[in-house]
């Protein structure tokens, strides 16, 4: 049971784990990801948008790999949870060309050389996220490591949608990868459901 003394007082375990926080601050890590201790700075980048996890796991993958900073793309208001609503908002926004704003953490891009640029398909392109991330930065000098993952569809206008959106970089080619498809687990519950 909690006494209003443990409420009020930080308790000792508290007080010496708070410099240990610091780290994860100064390393460069934006997703949140807890360090052992400061790194030396990178020269390399793991950008990703993710909504269901497949492309997070991807790109924590390449950040252990290659010793580099991560960074989460994250939009300001975010996505419904729900599936066919998110669909249909993101269809509405690439009809529209809309860049949605993305929440602004403190990315300076200008000390990276390569980027791993990491998200998943939606409607058969980069999802509004991807082209607001590629407009809000300056990306000459720079390599652009594309990972993708889709629903089975493959790449779509993507890799179109990253060199109209980031003329002035590299871009080596695309990783891709079929993931888990939301909607065809969602018809099989359905399915499951009515037969039942």
């Amino acid at each position: 049971m909690t006494t209003s003394h443990e409420l009020t007082s930080p308790s000792r375990r508290v007080i010496l784990a708070a410099p240990l926080v610091l780290p994860a601050v100064v390393g460069g890590t934006s997703s949140g990801s807890a360090l052992a201790g400061p790194r030396p700075a990178s020269d390399t980048l793991v950008a990703f948008y993710s909504r269901t996890g497949n492309t997070r796991v991807i790109a924590g993958q390449i950040r252990r790999a290659r010793g580099a900073d991560l960074f989460e793309i994250r939009t300001v208001e975010p996505y419904p949870e729900d599936y066919e609503k998110t669909v249909e908002q993101a269809r509405r926004e690439t009809e529209a060309s809309f860049e949605p704003a993305l929440v602004t953490d403190a990315l300076d891009i200008a000390r990276y050389c390569t980027v791993f640029l990491g998200f998943p398909i939606w409607g058969q392109t980069a999802p509004p996220a991807i082209r607001s991330f590629l407009k809000a930065h300056a990306w000459a000098g720079k390599t652009i490591r594309p990972f993708v993952t889709h629903g089975g569809y493959g790449l779509g206008t993507s890799m179109a949608v990253l060199a109209s959106h980031s003329r002035s970089a590299r871009r080596a080619p695309p990783f891709a990868i079929e993931a888990d498809q939301e909607r065809r687990t969602l018809s099989r519950v359905t399915d499951w459901l009515g037969a039942a």
